[in-house]
């Protein structure tokens, strides 16, 4: 009998993102490096709260000014991987429910979750004054050392079991949202941490490759859709 999945829980830098990550693209894009701090966060040696408070402040550094809106408009160009469309439209014609758990901005999360019908999202904020200006700080909503957390959060909030939930990730920030699935797929990994904890492995240049380890190679309910006429939402940008 065909396994039956009700949610497919993706990361989004590096897997829906064509691109390390959106904190990274804006810091490419302000002309500044975090190196340092990654390497601090990495080692455990700075919480999360930190590091998101070191990235602004490198913008902050460049521009004492910024706003939210500059922010938005460097993720204006940001590549995305193809087959998104794709992708989110098969699952939901077969009753799954496609959400974003990421450690990257809510921007970002917010406009591919919007753009692309995603069900629900959930990435890390960045304060802003009234008049949009950044206060130097940000929130964590994803814990990048167990995004495992918000992972089962939506399972509960959408009725997924364990065996009803597929997670796919790149990287060691991933491992506990994979463990917490019962398909975990390392979509174009970055480190063996997440090659580990893998039931499946693609390395792949569109992410709809994914649904035949989904639905299975021969299954035609993941090509039963016109994709050309699925509707796509503008963006808020």
């Amino acid at each position: 009998m065909k396994r039956r999945y009700k949610l497919a829980v993706f990361d989004m830098d590096g897997v829906l993102i064509d691109h390390v990550s959106s904190w990274t693209w804006v810091h490419d894009k302000m002309d500044v490096n975090n190196d340092e701090a990654f390497k601090l966060f990495r080692e455990g040696k700075i919480s999360e709260t930190e590091f998101i408070r070191r990235d602004i402040g490198l913008w902050l550094g460049k521009d004492p000014k910024m706003n939210i809106r500059d922010i938005i408009n460097a993720l204006h160009d940001i590549p995305l991987i193809p087959g998104i469309q794709e992708t989110v439209a098969a699952l939901s014609h077969s009753g799954i429910r496609s959400v974003i758990v990421s450690g990257g901005i809510e921007e970002a999360a917010r406009m591919i979750a919007d753009e692309f019908y995603f069900d629900d999202h959930a990435a890390n904020s960045i304060l802003t004054h009234q008049d949009g200006t950044l206060t130097g700080e940000g929130t964590v909503n994803v814990d990048l050392r167990d995004k495992g957390v918000v992972t089962r959060e939506f399972m509960k909030k959408y009725d997924a079991a364990k065996e009803e939930t597929v997670a796919v990730g790149n990287s060691y920030t991933d491992v506990k949202m994979l463990e917490a699935a019962g398909l975990a797929i390392a979509f174009n990994p970055i480190d063996e941490d997440v090659v580990k904890v893998a039931d499946h492995v693609i390395k792949s240049r569109n992410l709809s490759d994914i649904l035949d380890i989904i639905f299975g190679p021969d299954d035609d309910e993941k090509r039963s859709i016109n994709f050309r006429d699925q509707e796509r939402r503008t963006t808020f940008f």
